[in-house]
């Protein structure tokens, strides 16, 4: 089963960015750890080559997942998106009801999440919570410390 993600263009840059240096930066350094292991000897006792290919096994099961998450990536296209309720990319102006404090997030896709960026998953309680609400709106947001209640107060793009 595909599950599909949404990115930003700068987000997806980054991850082909990341893919092609695996195959095409340390794909070759763990053939040439394999190569230089081999060379030293018998491969029965040799622990470097087991390492070395023990090695690669992880960096191909990471590049294959890669490639499914590239595959699986959809693009996002900002100049269309409604700006009247919480989306994907939507930068939403929090109040927390109970303390007064106003936070303002971006809801990007997961692996584009950065917190001190003011970014926030949309698979994230808060994240979730917050998706389809308009403007005045009061999000109720299960967390693992009770329950939260944000008012919307802004959205932009």
């Amino acid at each position: 089963m595909s599950n599909v993600s949404y990115y930003t263009a700068e987000g997806l840059k980054k991850l082909r960015d990341e893919l092609d240096h695996l195959k095409s930066v340390e794909r070759p350094k763990a053939s040439q750890a394999i190569a230089d292991a081999r060379d030293k000897g018998d491969l029965s006792e040799n622990a470097e080559y087991d390492a070395a290919k023990e090695a690669q096994g992880l960096l191909e099961m990471k590049i294959s997942k890669m490639e499914e998450v590239v595959a699986n990536a959809r693009l996002i296209d900002e100049s269309q998106l409604d700006t009247s309720k919480v989306l994907v990319l939507s930068t939403v102006k929090i109040k927390n009801q109970t303390n007064g404090m106003e936070m303002k997030y971006t809801l990007v896709a997961e692996s584009e999440a950065d917190l001190k960026a003011g970014k926030i998953s949309v698979s994230s309680p808060i994240g979730k919570g917050l998706l389809g609400k308009k403007v005045g709106d009061t999000a109720e947001i299960q967390v693992p410390n009770g329950v939260l209640k944000f008012e919307v107060l802004e959205i932009t793009r």
